[in-house]
């Protein structure tokens, strides 16, 4: 396996790292304050000033959309290997993705309008969201089923003339509150008596069509993450033309395989990221304080954490390569055992080195005053986004055990 980025990938990993320092860690306070002075106004969700105006600095600098596989409509696409430094660099801010427009949802619901999608589709969701003048989202989850198996989905999406009416409940549904969201994906079930893995289907629905209520914003561990948000949402004989069902009825999971691979992958890389800055944030805290009359970096503990922390970051970017490697060269259902090992083990290892990071800092670590709760608040999630963790252990150990049936 050659795990060598190309010319291209070192190229753009360069300015990348320039544009990072020079403009996302240098008004990480700054986009704070800015997300605390909506809320005192009284808009949380209105989009930030700030992640506007650097927006076009990265496009003029050519990081932008980076997550793009080679396409007709994207020659210069990187390979997935290509791509993993840089979404690891981009996960170590929370906000920054966007600033590239390379932040979930919308580049899994772009890839899967790329691919699923109607040409009429492409012009009127995919391209601007290309352009970043909009947003999306992926309507999935319910609170009524477990939807760690999508076949609970209990949604309804009937036919009726040359419509589609939809019914359903949704929740945890990323992006929703952003008032730039323009456009659902949304998962439901057209026929119930069909084969188990037939009845669901995906659909268009913009989210400006009667019917569509937004209940609520759904915080994690206090943080609502405006403007971009996760929320409950009703759908309630939701009126959507035929024309707006992707592939047709049954393709649902057909759809959702194609979409999540990239997308959890993607939510890796990041979370490599996040590992990174906590272990940097670790050290560097725990060399310049001082307890017992020595540098707390000194004390056996500590050095055995820092030591676990790069092997373990080290083990969860080795296995991320490969995967993203498998992915390049046999596809994404050649590598569905190493997808679903590394949706494991990195938000795992993040979330580990997070810990200890927080501790490392005492009650500071706890305080808004470093991105490590904030991190860990979201980081927490991706055990549970994307599919539990048991349910991939469970497809590792199906696909394991078939070598010896």
């Amino acid at each position: 396996m050659d795990f060598d980025y190309s010319d291209r990938c070192k190229e753009l990993r360069g300015r990348l790292l320039a544009f990072m320092d020079e403009h996302i860690y240098a008004n990480e306070k700054a986009f704070k304050e800015e997300v605390d002075r909506n809320g005192v106004l009284g808009n949380r969700w209105q989009p930030l000033a700030l992640i506007e105006r650097l927006k076009p600095l990265a496009r003029d600098q050519g990081l932008w959309n980076l997550f793009l596989p080679k396409s007709q409509r994207a020659p210069e696409g990187l390979s997935n290997l290509d791509y993993a430094p840089l979404c690891e660099i981009m996960g170590r801010v929370p906000w920054a993705p966007e600033v590239f427009n390379c932040s979930a949802p919308d580049t899994g619901n772009m890839e899967t309008l790329e691919r699923y999608g109607l040409e009429e589709h492409k012009q009127q969701w995919l391209e601007p969201l290309l352009r970043g003048e909009m947003r999306s989202a992926f309507a999935m989850t319910e609170p009524d089923v477990a939807s760690s198996d999508a076949t609970n989905i209990a949604t309804r999406i009937e036919r009726d003339g040359d419509d589609y009416l939809i019914n359903g409940h949704k929740w945890w549904i990323s992006g929703a509150g952003d008032p730039r969201c323009k456009i659902f994906i949304v998962m439901g079930k057209t026929d119930p008596t069909a084969a188990r893995h037939q009845q669901q289907s995906m659909i268009l629905v913009p989210s400006d069509t009667p019917g569509i209520t937004i209940k609520r914003p759904l915080p994690v561990f206090g943080y609502d993450d405006a403007p971009h948000g996760h929320c409950e949402i009703l759908f309630e004989n939701v009126r959507v033309p035929s024309s707006n069902m992707l592939l047709g009825e049954g393709r649902g999971f057909e759809i959702a395989q194609g979409r999540l691979g990239p997308g959890r992958i993607h939510h890796c890389m990041r979370a490599i990221g996040v590992a990174e800055r906590a272990l940097e944030l670790m050290c560097r805290r725990l060399d310049s304080r001082v307890a017992f009359g020595r540098k707390i970096s000194e004390q056996g503990v500590w050095r055995e954490r820092i030591a676990e922390s790069r092997i373990r970051i080290d083990t969860a970017r080795l296995l991320t390569l490969k995967t993203a490697y498998m992915m390049d060269t046999v596809g994404n259902k050649g590598a569905q055992a190493e997808i679903a090992m590394i949706k494991v083990l990195a938000p795992t290892v993040a979330q580990d080195v997070l810990d200890w990071a927080i501790q490392a800092h005492g009650a500071a670590g706890v305080s808004d005053d470093f991105p490590l709760a904030y991190q860990w608040a979201g980081n927490r999630t991706l055990r549970l986004a994307d599919g539990p963790d048991e349910v991939h252990r469970n497809a590792v150990a199906k696909l394991e055990l078939g070598k010896y049936a």
